[in-house]
């Protein structure tokens, strides 16, 4: 029984998962850190507040502490635009040169035309 649990341990989608697992905290933290170190206070110097988590409002006693929302927002958006400018774009343009057959961009038939005549002539010389 030990055995296959250390087997199970060892397959290499335990082991990548837990690489990616912590890959991904700190890529969080420094994502996180962007936002509190970066973007909140170019916030606050618009605003004149670098932390929203006091601002809220009261009906009937329950305190709305939409301050700590907008935060979590900024958060959010700052995660996500992370993510999307540092592993969807950059795995999508790998996705395509391999669809390509590790070329770049296709090339037009006039460039085509002109690499045939340019390889031609240095065949004569």
């Amino acid at each position: 029984m030990l055995r296959e649990f250390r087997d199970f341990l060892m397959k290499g989608n335990i082991v990548s998962l837990a690489v990616a697992f912590v890959i991904g905290l700190a890529f969080a933290a420094v994502v996180s850190s962007l936002v509190n170190d970066l973007i909140m206070p170019i916030i606050a110097m618009i605003i004149g507040k670098p932390d929203f988590s006091d601002l809220t409002f009261t009906i009937n006693d329950a305190v709305f502490r939409y301050g700590a929302f907008i935060t979590s927002m900024i958060t959010f958006v700052a995660v996500a635009a992370a993510v999307f400018l540092f592993v969807v774009k950059p795995m999508d343009a790998i996705a395509a040169r391999r669809a390509n057959g590790g070329e770049g961009e296709p090339i037009s038939d006039e460039e085509r035309r002109h690499q045939e005549l340019l390889t031609a002539l240095g065949a004569r010389s």
